[in-house]
């Protein structure tokens, strides 16, 4: 037997080797050939709603809708870049608990999940980026990094574990509130928004307002990590965007993000727009925000690529 043949057999026969590993990986993140757990359902049904409500927009058009898509996209997307990620997920300014609360509210209302299960997610990915282990790498695919492994709750807990790192936020009963009762808050909102103005706010605020805020929230996790220009000496594909960066708010500063995790700054540069930044300053200019964390020199001085 030659020893060609000996190698592949043995890969075929070790359930860890790479091809196999990597196989598996691919299996479980179609939406074909695995078990569907009802989180799972519950996230597709939210997609499919989101996304059919933006392709009915068009049919519900009035200039008054444009101005809900506007509000709909820039309060539920600062409240992702403010509260989410910065505030919770990174801790890197604080704010009295009722304006952290209310800003986090904000966020749920961007229809990407209650606080727990964002934050908890984003904590993993900074842990485990470009691994085997990152809940949403573009090594397994750029689709997959962008929106499919939303859909796969028990390949997230396979490589990840439960979640036992935002026990922070379990503590707090209005997180565990929001977690249990996400569903009731937005379906509360889209009758808010129907009582107002029908259908036409309905599609172009939670359709096409949620559906915009959702894609540049995951162009953050696919494409800051496949294009773009590198900064800062980071151990991953993390990128910076500059085009991206009004439209996420600052968040496609990445390279400059994963260099400096623990700031509430992401465009470091004067010329780098970063609006939730901005609104950052603004508290802490009226005494709202406090210890808000920023890189030093030094820090910056070691992470920079030598050009």
């Amino acid at each position: 037997m030659s020893v060609t043949t000996t190698v592949e057999e043995n890969h075929r026969k070790d359930p860890s080797s790479p091809e196999k590993e990597a196989e598996k990986r691919k299996q479980r993140w179609a939406f074909w050939g695995r078990k569907w757990r009802r989180l799972d359902y519950f996230k597709l049904t939210a997609s499919l709603f989101v996304h059919s409500m933006a392709i009915l927009a068009p049919f519900y058009f009035s200039w008054s809708a444009l101005w809900v898509t506007f509000l709909f996209y820039t309060i539920g997307g600062l409240g992702i870049t403010v509260s989410y990620h910065r505030n919770l997920a990174h801790r890197s300014f604080k704010v009295p608990k009722w304006l952290e609360y209310l800003l986090a509210y904000c966020a749920l209302l961007a229809i990407q999940g209650d606080p727990i299960d964002w934050v908890s997610t984003h904590r993993y990915h900074h842990q485990f980026t470009d691994s085997e282990r990152d809940p949403h790498s573009p090594k397994e695919g750029f689709w997959f990094s962008h929106l499919l492994w939303i859909y796969d709750s028990a390949y997230l807990v396979t490589k990840c574990g439960r979640r036992t790192n935002v026990d922070d936020l379990k503590r707090q009963w209005f997180y565990r509130f929001l977690q249990k009762t996400v569903l009731f808050h937005i379906l509360g909102l889209g009758i808010i928004l129907f009582y107002l103005g029908g259908m036409s706010f309905v599609t172009w605020g939670m359709g096409v307002g949620a559906a915009l805020e959702v894609h540049v929230t995951c162009l953050i996790n696919s494409l800051c990590h496949v294009w773009g220009t590198r900064t800062w000496k980071t151990n991953d594909t993390s990128r910076n965007v500059w085009w991206l960066s009004v439209f996420s708010f600052g968040e496609s500063w990445h390279n400059n993000h994963h260099a400096f995790e623990s700031s509430a700054r992401q465009g470091l540069e004067w010329w780098q727009i970063d609006i939730s930044w901005y609104i950052v300053r603004f508290l802490e200019i009226i005494g709202l925000a406090y210890d808000v964390k920023l890189p030093t020199e030094s820090q910056r001085r070691r992470m920079a690529i030598v050009r």
